[in-house]
């Protein structure tokens, strides 16, 4: 074959090759714009006039804190997957208001948190003067806060399990879930148990479902709730309280 006509099948493959990547990154793209779950507006604006917790825009992302301040325990939590970080500032509430934590909500790159290789001082910078740190996460922003478990001082799942082999750690670990979740089901938690720690608390929140650990309305392919969304919250916030005061 002469080399010129070999560069120029060599020159298609090439841009063909190219061309496809470009359609693939741009299919990406914009699959992780398109139906991204927004905060239900009323429980948003209940939360954003709640006296007892202040709300900030910051660079490392939304954070709560005790209105009257001197937090020492905070939360770096992950949102999951296409869900809007003020998604959760209603069902986290509570943390700053009743338990004194600060708590900041990431916004993960790409509403995707496998798209986001931040480490965990890229979001505890936002309340220097917290001393013991908590990461979590919601879905697969739990399975990204377990990957970020060993640079923090405990682990909280909410409706997630972990990827990683934590299992030799001997950080404290919490898992959530919800007894009709439709997403993250009790089977996959119990098959992803030797992941984490033995001495892991797992609760189980009877009428739970996979969006009650968030305040962004109903999800494609969940079960349905049997209980209200502030008992939830309650529950949710009564268990990482007492994490945080073993902590403390």
């Amino acid at each position: 074959m002469p080399v010129t006509r070999a560069k120029r099948i060599l020159s298609r493959i090439l841009l063909s090759l190219a061309a496809l990547v470009v359609l693939i990154l741009a299919g990406t793209l914009v699959w992780t714009q398109v139906g991204v779950m927004s905060a239900e507006p009323d429980p948003l604006a209940q939360a954003e006039a709640n006296p007892a917790i202040t709300i900030e825009d910051a660079p490392e992302g939304i954070v709560l804190s005790p209105a009257e301040g001197g937090s020492e325990i905070g939360l770096v939590f992950i949102p999951g997957a296409k869900v809007q970080p003020e998604g959760y500032i209603a069902t986290l509430q509570d943390l700053a208001a009743e338990d004194g934590l600060t708590v900041v909500i990431t916004r993960p790159w790409l509403n995707l948190a496998f798209f986001d290789p931040r480490g965990l001082d890229a979001f505890t910078s936002a309340a220097p003067d917290v001393d013991s740190w908590m990461v979590g996460g919601h879905s697969l922003g739990g399975v990204r806060a377990c990957q970020l478990a060993p640079d923090a001082d405990a682990l909280v799942l909410f409706a997630s399990y972990c990827a990683n082999d934590l299992s030799d750690s001997r950080m404290p670990v919490l898992s959530l879930s919800g007894s009709e979740d439709g997403l993250s089901t009790p089977e996959k938690i119990a098959d992803a148990r030797h992941l984490l720690p033995d001495d892991a608390e797992l609760v189980e929140i009877a009428g739970a479902s996979h969006a009650s650990f968030g305040a962004y309305g109903p999800q494609a392919g969940d079960g349905e709730p049997t209980i209200p969304a502030d008992v939830v919250r309650d529950r949710i916030a009564d268990r990482i309280g007492t994490l945080a005061a073993a902590l403390g």
